[in-house]
């Protein structure tokens, strides 16, 4: 893995970057931005934030409140970087409007593409995604990584669409490159991925066909 040493204050985090691109790997987070959230989900959450920033990988969300602002926090907890894909046009719609967290972040982008509309962003912005709890905008949000050939993690037991993917995946029958990996433990998910990601067998469809021929090869097309 190609590293680069950064301090923070509270942690030094080895950068992980992707073999081919040389740069940072980026964890998508997606799930419940509302609704009831146990209070078990808010801390395997955290975890899941750590466990990404202590990998030295880049988590991405839509910047929404909810399991993936637990997810922020935990990441920042130890000097994670993270990256919010907001709904809104500007800091002002995304607080008075769409009343989203914003301080946490290190990086935000402004789609102005509404909630729906900012879901592609999210997931074409990642190179692997993570789904935790969810709800119908979460099931658009694994539909469209699932379309897309992605890498996919399912933070089993937190709930919400996470009970059903399972078997629905079963009844999608098309091959899409799509990889989904379940797994309970969330330091474990997170290992799982980045084992299969840099693999020198994985491909997403998304690579340049270089990419996919020199997987390991350092550099640009």
């Amino acid at each position: 893995m190609n590293h680069r040493t950064e301090s923070t204050h509270l942690e030094t985090i080895q950068i992980a970057r992707d073999p081919f691109s040389g740069a940072q790997i980026r964890f998508g987070v997606m799930g419940s931005a509302g609704g009831d959230l146990a209070a078990s989900n808010l801390e395997v959450c955290r975890e899941l934030g750590r466990a990404i920033a202590r990998n030295g990988c880049c988590l991405l969300t839509g910047a929404c409140p909810g399991l993936p602002h637990e997810a922020v926090l935990g990441a920042k907890e130890i000097g994670g970087h993270v990256i919010g894909i907001s709904p809104a046009m500007s800091l002002k719609e995304h607080v008075e409007t769409f009343d989203s967290p914003y301080k946490e972040y290190d990086v935000m982008i402004f789609t102005g593409l509404g909630l729906m509309g900012r879901e592609l962003i999210n997931i074409r912005s990642c190179n692997i995604v993570v789904v935790v709890g969810g709800r119908s905008g979460t099931l658009g949000e694994f539909s469209i990584a699932y379309e897309e050939g992605k890498l996919i993690g399912v933070l089993a037991g937190t709930g919400g669409i996470t009970t059903a993917l399972p078997a629905l995946e079963n009844t999608l029958g098309k091959k899409t490159g799509a990889e989904v990996i379940y797994e309970a433990d969330p330091q474990r998910l997170i290992g799982l991925l980045l084992e299969r990601y840099l693999s020198g067998s994985y491909v997403c469809p998304c690579d340049p066909e270089c990419a996919k021929a020199a997987r390991r090869i350092e550099g640009g097309c």
